[in-house]
């Protein structure tokens, strides 16, 4: 008998247990109540064969899945990952470019499931089968955090108002149809996405540039943590329901993955990781610094820096600025992503470079794997740009964001008239178009979305304070 087959049996095996319970219930040696017995079958977690291999297919996106510095990541990934190695069975990750091409794959049987939040609406009810624990979303109003007593906390607050929003987007539909609800006022500005997208929208209402955007609202937690400043209470629609999806071809596997995700240790790996991506500030709270460059020098561990850096044919004064940047030079700092010590380097990266869980956060140690990293890239991205003092920067940058997205920005400078061996006003722009869909589901793009603000400031930043290091510091 097949596991459909079986499944499909199953309300008709439950009607035949209860029929049982019932003629028990009648016996008077009997102290379990009919009630009791059917609440005890409801619980019962009835156990399928997993497959050989689990096939889940997911979307590039700042939440579900993403990699950073050479790790996969995102809240779906990790879940879906826990799950597989919670029934010990392998994971193959499929990659789909949009919502209905993940849906195609699941209705070809190309994939068992989905691991990414799918709204739930009449249309996709029909071919597929929700599991796991919803996720509540609804659109937001970004705003600044002010202390003045004017934000905005009803949604008669926006007649008036400037509001800014992607064009012939879902958040620019939602502000005309309330616009039409409040009798007009509202001043739409639409911003076409070639421009700027929703996290570019988002940042510039901290920096002031803009006064107000709408996004969804796992959008605006994942920026704020990015952006303190911003005020994100208030909602501007319906809340939408979404989750998981199987095929209605083995169904049995929604019922497994609700009772696993009931249980203790999922539930509470699945409260660390809302934490860890929508809550924990993704900016450090690191001490001050006071890097005024005193008596020539930059650091108390300019001696290691001058060691490591001799060894890799670097300046050593670069390479300090990239302990700066990273910590402050504080080798307690453990990022949001688990980076660690002065030159936070990645859990996987330290294993790869044989160094030990106990030993990443010795500044020796540190450095110098640190020193190896640097090397290996400068080495990886030799061929792609010949002139050693210009790779510096795409060196640095892909310290950063690791040198997949590295690749992916060369490949797009190449394809969009953007000079390929070039940092500035080049491989940089090409970067940050790696935060927008249309370019990361581009066919010349291998490793998908990344936020690319963060590794375009990380350069400047380095090599700023490297700057200043150069006029004030002996080599």
């Amino acid at each position: 008998m097949t596991s459909k087959t079986y499944y499909q049996l199953l309300p008709a095996m439950i009607a035949a247990i209860i029929a049982v319970i019932i003629s028990l219930a009648g016996c008077g040696n009997s102290s379990t109540s009919l009630i009791e017995s059917i609440d005890t079958i409801k619980v019962v977690d009835v156990h399928f064969k997993m497959p050989d291999t689990l096939r889940v297919g997911t979307l590039y996106s700042p939440t579900s899945y993403f990699i950073y510095r050479e790790e996969e990541m995102g809240f779906d990934y990790d879940m879906i990952t826990r799950f597989a190695a919670d029934k010990r069975v392998p994971l193959k990750l499929k990659i789909a470019t949009s919502l209905s091409s993940a849906i195609e794959m699941l209705d070809s049987g190309e994939i068992d499931m989905i691991a990414y939040e799918i709204p739930i609406t009449a249309e996709y009810k029909q071919g597929v089968v929700y599991c796991g624990v919803e996720r509540i979303t609804s659109q937001v109003l970004v705003q600044p955090k002010n202390k003045d007593g004017s934000r905005i906390d009803d949604v008669t607050g926006l007649v008036g108002r400037d509001v800014y929003v992607e064009k012939d987007s879902k958040y620019q539909h939602r502000l005309a149809n309330l616009n039409e609800e409040l009798g007009g006022g509202i001043k739409i500005h639409a911003i076409d996405r070639d421009t700027l997208i929703t996290e570019d929208l988002i940042e510039m209402v901290s920096s002031g540039a803009i006064p107000l955007t709408v996004v969804d609202s796992d959008i605006a937690e994942i920026n704020k943590t990015y952006f303190n400043d911003l005020d994100i209470t208030l909602e501007i629609s319906f809340p939408q329901r979404a989750a998981w999806v199987v095929s209605p071809s083995i169904a049995w596997l929604a019922d497994t993955i609700n009772y696993w995700t009931r249980m203790e240790q999922p539930s509470t790996e699945r409260a660390r990781l809302l934490k860890q991506y929508f809550e924990r500030s993704k900016i450090e709270n690191r001490p001050a610094f006071d890097f005024n460059f005193a008596n020539g020098k930059i650091s108390p561990y300019d001696h290691l820096f001058k060691r490591y850096a001799r060894e890799i044919g670097w300046d050593w004064r670069l390479l300090a600025a990239q302990g700066y940047v990273e910590s402050h030079f504080d080798s307690t700092q453990v990022s949001w992503a688990g980076a660690r010590g002065l030159m936070q380097i990645m859990p996987s990266t330290a294993r790869a470079y044989g160094l030990s869980a106990d030993m990443v956060t010795d500044n020796n140690a540190n450095i110098a794997t640190a020193a190896k990293i640097i090397s290996d890239l400068d080495k990886s991205l030799k061929s792609k740009v010949p002139d050693g003092r210009e790779r510096l920067k795409f060196v640095v940058a892909a310290y950063n964001s690791g040198i997949a997205h590295i690749y992916d920005a060369i490949a797009l400078a190449s394809k969009y008239g953007l000079n390929p061996r070039l940092w500035e006003g080049n491989v940089a722009q090409a970067v940050l178009m790696k935060s927008k869909p249309e370019y990361y589901n581009d066919e010349v793009c291998r490793y998908g979305y990344f936020r690319g603000k963060q590794t375009y400031d990380y350069v400047e930043e380095v090599f700023n304070f490297y700057e200043k290091a150069e006029h004030k510091v002996p080599r």
